[in-house]
């Protein structure tokens, strides 16, 4: 468990790590341009390359914590036994999915790699800044693996998507109560 809760804190100090450096990019970049008329010439390209980062690690840990929007309402109406196998069909088509992206972009660093070019404003092979294709279809696959698991041994009913009506609801309620309490006062 406490190997669990490191790599979950090492996963968000990345995550965090990523979307501090993209703000702080961003606001030096139209500081710079804005306050002083000129402009960091690699900021734009690192924001990019920052941001395809950022999703695609973070795409990973979304599943994991279960952030991720679907739409299950048809689903959940069947019974257990078929919604679990209906859910492990989707998983199946999931890994599947990024398989085929794991392999193109595996065959496309490898060729960013021999051919040797670099990015166009940083000093650095492209090969390196597009790792994270590799790096984030690889754990994409971990994830749902891991979520098949925990299907088959029952630990869970299927992916656990954010319900934003259900939060929404929710929230409505709780100002709905706040409105009559201050009508009551």
């Amino acid at each position: 468990m406490a190997l669990r809760n490191l790599v979950t804190q090492i996963e968000e100090a990345i995550l965090s790590l990523l979307l501090v450096s993209m703000t702080l990019l961003v606001f030096a970049e139209v500081v710079a341009r804005f306050g002083f008329n000129a402009g960091i010439h690699w900021a734009q390209e690192a924001t990019l390359l920052l941001s395809g980062w950022f999703v695609l690690f973070g795409a990973s840990y979304g599943v994991k914590v279960g952030a991720h929007i679907g739409v299950d309402v048809f689903v959940r109406m069947l019974p257990s036994k078929l919604y679990r196998a209906v859910t492990l069909f989707a998983i199946l088509l999931c890994v599947g999915y990024c398989i085929l992206f794991l392999i193109g972009s595996w065959e496309y660093v490898m060729k960013m790699k021999m051919i040797g070019i670099e990015l166009e404003d940083i000093p650095v092979p492209k090969w390196t800044a597009s790792t994270i294709l590799i790096i984030g279809f690889a754990l994409l696959i971990i994830r749902f693996l891991q979520l098949g698991w925990k299907v088959i041994r029952g630990e869970a009913e299927g992916f656990s998507f954010a319900d934003e009506a259900e939060e929404s609801m929710h929230l409505a309620n709780e100002l709905k109560e706040s409105e009559e309490k201050e009508n009551r006062s």
